[in-house]
């Protein structure tokens, strides 16, 4: 019985038991949770918007919109434009520029005046310019008249090697009737007064257009002209100048700069048996050497260098000195500078300077030092100023004397050495293109003279403004005016000063088709008759007028 009941519990159990070891051995049934659960989630109801569909209230308002725009603070090296005898500057309205173009005009002195020019090339490497201009006038007095004419072209090739070549040519000639004779009572014939000057003159220079691997910039040019004129023992000149200037550079801030230039002069003068002039035949060269050392930063610019030059076999030493400081805003610069340089004596720009003039005895080349202080700045966005003061000391510097026969033309005289004060300043105000104004005033007092009494035909003060305002898109107006204070002359031995001179001019151009331009022009509008070089007076109130046609207006 005992046996019987151990036998059936070890049989309940194993059977209990079983069941779980099969289970657990069994690995490849999955496996499966089951979750019960009561809760049961439930959405909340959103609530609807609701858009108004009245458009929203008119902002009537002027938007204010801010830019930000660079002081327009540009300065170039002011050059006092030259002052001719005669109203020789035709066209001042510089409106719009053409690139094929011919300008034509007709006025009661002027008669006529041409201007041409046109355009070639694919304008990225080549660049062809072929141009011509000519007028003739006629004033009221007894031989008042002179022309113009002169011809060009000009091209500019950049190769693929990181070079550009410029190149010019051109003919140019003026003629001048030497209508300042007195008395008036005197009579000459037509071929006796004219003066006739032609020149040719060509150029050529190449540069790299970005700095070499070593820094370098070079940039040599050689020029070339050929200058004349038609008295019967004719003056003859040949003027060569061959520049080789080469900057190395240093990081950023550090530059080299070192050239040299050859300017070789040679004058023939045939003999004047009526005049009793000898034949004349001298060369008048100067060879310099500039070496100069530059540090630029933001705020700081100095040049420290000397320039040898032999002049004539003559060694002359010449500073080059220059620094420029400016504010952190660059609103402000102060300059100072202690510069030696050369104005060259020569036929060619002794005639440019004064057309009455004889055919010189000698070329004497003008050497001057300048010491100075300066300032320019920018006030706002339009305004601009500059003022430089400088202490100069001539030496040969030429001076215009009239001849004692009839002062119709002028002798040069040498002045060995005088010193001037200058003073200059510039004002100027612009809006983009739309309107400019500008304003120079210069004071010269030339003392301290050795041989001459005075600095005779050199202008003491000088007073020029122009502006010009495009009214509206296609109307450009514009107007100058030049006042200077008379200059010291020599006549038979006695010094006087000649009368004031003001010249107010003004012109118009307006465009009436896409292609075509009508143009006026007003000179010296208050008919003031004065005389810039003695004994010759200028044309008074004159009026010129004409057309533009422009090929390559779309």
């Amino acid at each position: 019985m005992k046996r019987t009941n151990i036998a059936l519990l070890s049989f309940i159990t194993f059977c209990s038991v079983a069941p779980g070891l099969a289970k657990a051995q069994d690995t490849t049934k999955r496996k499966s949770i089951d979750i019960t659960s009561t809760f049961k989630p439930v959405l909340r109801e959103a609530a609807k918007i609701n858009f108004n569909a009245a458009p929203p209230a008119v902002d009537s308002s002027k938007p204010r919109m801010t830019y930000s725009i660079p002081v327009q603070n540009l300065f170039f090296t002011y050059q006092p434009a030259e002052l001719k005898p005669v109203a020789l500057q035709m066209d001042s309205i510089t409106a719009w520029q053409y690139s094929n173009f011919i300008k034509v005009g007709i006025g009661n002195v002027h008669q006529p005046y041409v201007k041409a020019g046109f355009s070639f090339g694919d304008f990225k490497n080549t660049f062809f310019n072929v141009f011509a201009d000519h007028y003739t006038s006629k004033g009221s007095l007894d031989f008042q008249k002179n022309s113009m004419t002169s011809v060009g072209a000009a091209m500019t090739y950049k190769t693929n090697s990181n070079l550009e070549i410029n190149a010019r040519l051109g003919f140019k000639s003026d003629d001048y009737y030497l209508y300042g004779y007195e008395p008036k009572t005197l009579v000459f014939e037509k071929k006796d007064l004219r003066q006739r000057f032609q020149t040719i003159e060509g150029r050529i220079d190449l540069r790299n257009i970005e700095p070499t691997e070593f820094g370098l910039n070079y940039r040599p040019n050689l020029k070339v002209s050929v200058f004349g004129d038609n008295h019967t023992a004719k003056g003859k000149e040949t003027n060569t100048v061959l520049n080789l200037p080469l900057e190395k550079s240093f990081g950023e801030d550090f530059a080299f700069q070192l050239g040299a230039t050859a300017d070789l002069t040679r004058y023939d003068r045939e003999e004047n048996g009526g005049a009793a002039k000898p034949s004349l035949k001298q060369s008048n060269n100067l060879y310099m050497v500039n070496a100069a050392l530059q540090y630029k930063s933001d705020n700081l610019f100095i040049q420290g260098g000397i320039i040898p030059s032999w002049e004539q076999k003559n060694f002359h030493m010449l500073p080059s000195i220059m620094a420029d400081i400016t504010t952190n805003d660059k609103q402000f610069t102060l300059q100072l500078g202690w510069l030696g340089y050369y104005e060259k004596g020569s036929y060619q720009r002794f005639a440019g300077v004064n057309p009455w003039l004889a055919q010189p005895d000698s070329m004497l080349n003008t050497r001057i030092e300048e010491r100075y202080a300066g300032l320019k700045g920018s006030v706002g966005n339009h305004f601009s100023y500059s003022a430089k003061f400088s202490l100069l000391t001539l030496r040969n510097q030429p001076l215009f004397v009239n001849d004692d026969v009839d002062g119709k033309t002028f002798l040069i005289h040498y002045e060995p050495k005088f010193h001037a004060i200058r003073l200059h300043t510039e004002a100027a105000y612009n809006v983009g293109e739309t309107f400019g104004a500008k304003a120079g005033f210069t004071f010269n007092n030339y003392y301290d003279m050795k041989v001459e009494k005075k600095a005779w035909g050199m202008i003491p003060v000088e007073l020029n403004a122009g502006l010009h305002w495009q009214a509206i898109k296609d109307l450009m107006l514009r107007t100058e005016l030049w006042l200077w204070d008379g200059a010291r002359y020599l006549k038979y031995g006695d010094a006087f000063k000649s009368k004031a001179g003001f010249d107010l001019n003004a012109g118009a151009e307006f465009r009436i088709t896409r292609n075509l331009n009508l143009w006026v022009q007003f000179n010296n509008i208050l008919n003031n008759k004065y005389q810039r070089w003695n004994q010759y007076e200028v044309f008074g109130f004159n009026l010129l007028g004409g057309i533009t046609y422009s090929f390559n207006q779309k």
